[in-house]
C-alpha cells in the first residue's frame, strides 16, 4: 500500500467545479467540502439501506456501520481508482425470505449470505486474474436478466402477504409518493426517493395515529389475528442510548451481533443472488469508467472480489450483505465529483451513524405500512432491472433459444415451484429458478449451434 493511494490532488482551488468540469477520483476539493459530499452520499443509500435489513429481519444499525467498514474496504482493494459506497444488498432478500419460510433463523441467513460472499470473491479472484470472458460465457446478458428478474418478482408475495395488509392506504400513499419523487423531483432529491418516501410515510402514519387513533390489523408478531395497534411506536426508541454498540436481539431471538451457522440447503438459495451482484458490480463499474473516462477493466476483478469479501466480512458478524449502489452513481452524475476521499469520509459518517443505537431503534419503528409501500415499487424495480439487461443488449426473443430458454426457469423460481429429493433436502423457487435458467438456456443454445454446424456443413457438401 502506497502513499500515493492517499495523495488526493486538490483541484479548482478546493471549491465547487465549474460547469462542464470534474473531479478525478484522485482528486479531491477543500476538506469541508469532502465532508459535505460525503454526508450527502450517505443520505443517497440511506433509504434502501435501511430497508433492505428491516425487510429481512436483520439490524439496520449494524447494517449502516458495516456499510461504512465495507466501503473502506472496498476502496483499499480498488486502489481508490474506482469511486463506490457499499450499501445493503436487495439482491439476497428473496432467499432470506425463503429461508424464514423453511424454518431457519438470523444466524441461518447469515451464514448462507457468507458463503455467497466467498463464492463472490472467488469469482472476482478469476475475473482479476483470468480475464471477464469465461464469466461472460457462462451468464450471458440473456441469462443474467433472467435471474435477476425471477429474483425481484419473487418478492411480490413478501408485499402481499407481510406488509401491505398492516396498513393498505398508508402503504398506497407512500408507494405513489415514492413514484413521483424518483420521477419529477430534480436532480439530487430523485435520486433518495426512497428516504424521502420513508420519511413522507412516517410522518403521514403519525398523522393517522393523531387524527383517527389505532388501526386494527395483522401483523408479524400478532400469529395472523388482527389486532389494535398504534401505526407508529417510539417505546424502544425512548429506551435506546445515543452512543453505544449494536445490541440486543432481532425478532426471532437470535443476537443483533452473532456468529453465522452454516447449511447446505440455506447456501443454494442464497448462490442466485451472487450472480445479480457480478451484475450490479459489472455495470456499477463500467458506468464510472463511462464517467470518468478512465479505463478501469483491470478493477473490475478487484471490485467483484471486494464486494464478496464487504459481504463475508459483514454477514460474519450478523451484518446484511453488500453491493455498489446506483443511488451514488446518480449523485457522482449530479456533482461531477468523483472524488473516492468523498466516499471516506461518507464511511465515516455512516459508522457513527451505525454506533447510535437511538437513530437505530427510529429506523426499527418504521411502521409496516410504510415498507409495504417502499418495498411494492422497490421490488418491482429489481425485477424491472434484469429486462433492463436485456433491452440494453438487444436480446432477441424472435431466436426460440432465449424465449423457449429461459421460460421454464422464470416460472419456477418466481411462482415457487420446488424439486424435492430427500425429506431433508429441497430445491425450490430461486434456486431452482436459477439452475433451470442457466442449464436450459446452455442446453438449447449448444444444440442450436450443433445444427446451424450441421446445416452449413451439409449447403457446403450440397444435396447427396
Amino acid at each position: 500500500m502506497t502513499k500515493s493511494m492517499f495523495s488526493w490532488k486538490v483541484v479548482h482551488g478546493g471549491k465547487a467545479p465549474p460547469p462542464c468540469a470534474a473531479v478525478g477520483p484522485m482528486e479531491r476539493l477543500s476538506w469541508g467540502r469532502t465532508l459535505g459530499l460525503g454526508a450527502q452520499h450517505v443520505v443517497a443509500m440511506f433509504g434502501a439501506t435501511f430497508v433492505f435489513p428491516l425487510v429481512m429481519g436483520l439490524d439496520p444499525n449494524l447494517a449502516i456501520m458495516f456499510s461504512g467498514v465495507c466501503t473502506i474496504m472496498f476502496l483499499l482493494i480498488v486502489r481508490n481508482r474506482v469511486p463506490s459506497y457499499l450499501g445493503t444488498s436487495a439482491s439476497f432478500v428473496a432467499a432470506v425470505t425463503a429461508i424464514r419460510a423453511q424454518g431457519g433463523d438470523s444466524a441461518d441467513v447469515t451464514g448462507a449470505i457468507l458463503v455467497g460472499g466467498l463464492v463472490l470473491a472467488a469469482i472476482g479472484l478469476l475475473i482479476h486474474f483470468g480475464g471477464s470472458r469465461i464469466l461472460h460465457k457462462v451468464l450471458p446478458p440473456a441469462v443474467t436478466g433472467a435471474v435477476i428478474m425471477l429474483i425481484g418478482f419473487n418478492l411480490a408475495p413478501v408485499v402481499a402477504d407481510v406488509y401491505w395488509h398492516q396498513d393498505q392506504w398508508i402503504a398506497l400513499l407512500t408507494a405513489t409518493f415514492m413514484v413521483l419523487a424518483a420521477v419529477l423531483l430534480p436532480g439530487f432529491w430523485s435520486r433518495i426517493a426512497v428516504f424521502l418516501a420513508l420519511v413522507f410515510g412516517y410522518v403521514v402514519s403519525w398523522l393517522a395515529d393523531s387524527v383517527f387513533g389505532q388501526i386494527t390489523s395483522v401483523l408479524p408478531t400478532s400469529d395472523g389475528e388482527a389486532v389494535p395497534h398504534n401505526r407508529v411506536s417510539w417505546e424502544q426508541v425512548q429506551q435506546a442510548d445515543w452512543f453505544g454498540l449494536p445490541s440486543g436481539q432481532l425478532a426471532d431471538g437470535v443476537s443483533v451481533v452473532h456468529a453465522p451457522s452454516f447449511s447446505l440447503t440455506f447456501v443454494l438459495l442464497v448462490l442466485p443472488g451472487v450472480i445479480a451482484l457480478i451484475a450490479e458490480n459489472a455495470g456499477h463499474v463500467k458506468a464510472v469508467a463511462q464517467m470518468t473516462g478512465d479505463d478501469l477493466d483491470p478493477y473490475m476483478g478487484r471490485a467483484i472480489g471486494a464486494d464478496g469479501l464487504a459481504t463475508a466480512l459483514a454477514s460474519a458478524f450478523g451484518g446484511s450483505p453488500t453491493t455498489t449502489y446506483a443511488e451514488n452513481i446518480g449523485v457522482m452524475g449530479t456533482t461531477r465529483v468523483y472524488s473516492t476521499a468523498a466516499y471516506y469520509a461518507a464511511a465515516g459518517v455512516a459508522i457513527l451513524l451505525g454506533l447510535s443505537p437511538k437513530f437505530g431503534a427510529v429506523v426499527n419503528a418504521t411502521p409496516g405500512g410504510v415498507l409495504g409501500g417502499i418495498t411494492l415499487v422497490l421490488y418491482g424495480m429489481i425485477g424491472l432491472i434484469g429486462v433492463k439487461i436485456w433491452v440494453e443488449n438487444r436480446v432477441d426473443f424472435g431466436n426460440p433459444v432465449n424465449l423457449i430458454g429461459l421460460a421454464a426457469g422464470l416460472i419456477a423460481g418466481i411462482g415457487g415451484v420446488s424439486l424435492t429429493f430427500t425429506e431433508n433436502f429441497e430445491l425450490g423457487g430461486i434456486a431452482l429458478g436459477t439452475i433451470l435458467v442457466i442449464v436450459y438456456f446452455h442446453l438449447v443454445k449448444g444444440r442450436s449451434k450443433q445444427l446451424a454446424s450441421d446445416e452449413t456443413a451439409e449447403d457446403a457438401v450440397g444435396p447427396k
